[in-house]
């Protein structure tokens, strides 16, 4: 079986749990009390929703990776990682 690896952004507000988005499929969100709930949720949601996309007929984008800039302020975390799936 084939392995993708999708970018995905982590980020927290002081208020909040840790969240994550996958920028590649809209909608593909987790949340989880830590970095490692939240990553292993969002693995689970993307193969979830691309399951879903194919299911009703469409066919999944495939993952762009790209640069991006991690950033951080006194109030909000920010950074991306990458998730692999089965594809």
């Amino acid at each position: 079986m084939r392995k993708l690896q999708y970018l995905v952004r982590i980020n927290k507000d002081p208020d909040s749990d840790w969240g994550a988005s996958v920028p590649d499929l809209p909608g593909c969100v987790a949340t989880g009390k830590t970095i490692d709930d939240a990553l292993q949720r969002i693995q689970k949601a993307i193969t979830l929703h691309l399951q879903g996309m194919r299911q009703d007929g469409m066919k999944p984008p495939r993952p762009r990776l790209r640069a991006v800039t991690p950033r951080r302020t006194s109030r909000r975390v920010d950074f991306y990682a990458t998730v692999e799936v089965a594809a």
